[in-house]
C-alpha cells in the first residue's frame, strides 16, 4: 500500500497549487515539505515564499481508493494524519492530534463521538491487578476496600430493620358459605365453563 496524507492549505495557496499542477503554467516550479527533528513541525514552501506547517493526526482513519476502469475500486492507502499549512502570523497547534475530522459530521469528532479515556488511578491498577492474580492462583483478595466494607455495612443494616417489620398480611378472601347462592349447583372450573349453544 502506499503511504497518504491529508495536506490542508490556506486559499491563497491552494490557487497557487492549481497553478503549479496546471501543465501551461511556467512560474512558481518549486514546491517543498520539510519537517524538523522532532517529526511534527517543519515548512511548506512554493515558490519563494515559506509557510509553517504541522503534522497532526486525525480522529479516525479514512481510507482511499483509486480506480483504473470507473467501476471496480482499489484500496491503496489507510489515511490517518493530516498536515496543516497555515499563514505566518497563525498560532501553532499544540496538541498531535485533530480536533475534527475531515466532513462536516466529523466536526469536533473527538468530544462527541468517542468516549472519554477514564481516569485511573495507577496505584489502584497495580492493586487490582495483584489482587486478581492472587485469586486466580488460589489465594484471596488481600487489600479489601474500606470505604465498599462500609457500603455493605450500612446495606445490611438497613435489610436488618426492613426484615424487623412485619410483613402485610395479604388480605384475606372473603369466605363463602356453601349455603350461598349457588348451593344447588355443582362448583364448575374454567374448563366447563364452554359453551352450551352446541
Amino acid at each position: 500500500m502506499e503511504e497518504q496524507f491529508i495536506l490542508r492549505v490556506p486559499p491563497s495557496v491552494a490557487e497557487r497549487i492549481d497553478r503549479l499542477l496546471d501543465e501551461n503554467a511556467s512560474d512558481d516550479k518549486s514546491l517543498d515539505l520539510s519537517f524538523s527533528d522532532d517529526g511534527r513541525n517543519g515548512t511548506f514552501v512554493i515558490g519563494d515564499d515559506h509557510f509553517p506547517a504541522s503534522l497532526l493526526d486525525l480522529p479516525g482513519i479514512v481510507e482511499s481508493y483509486k480506480t483504473y476502469d470507473d467501476s471496480v475500486l482499489i484500496k491503496t492507502a489507510d489515511v490517518g494524519q493530516i498536515i496543516m499549512v497555515r499563514d505566518e502570523g497563525d498560532p501553532a497547534p499544540d496538541v498531535v492530534e485533530y480536533r475534527h475530522g475531515l466532513t462536516p459530521p466529523m466536526r469536533d469528532a473527538r468530544r462527541r463521538r468517542f468516549r472519554r479515556e477514564p481516569d485511573l488511578n495507577p496505584e489502584l491498577v497495580r492493586r487490582v491487578e495483584k489482587d486478581l492474580l492472587n485469586i486466580m492462583n488460589g489465594g484471596t483478595a488481600e487489600i479489601v476496600d474500606t470505604e465498599m466494607g462500609e457500603q455493605e455495612e450500612v446495606g445490611d443494616g438497613s435489610a436488618r430493620n426492613a426484615r424487623k417489620k412485619a410483613a402485610p398480611a395479604p388480605p384475606s378472601k372473603p369466605s363463602v358459605s356453601g349455603a350461598g347462592a349457588n348451593a344447588g349447583e355443582p362448583e364448575r372450573s374454567d374448563s366447563d365453563e364452554s359453551d352450551d349453544s352446541m
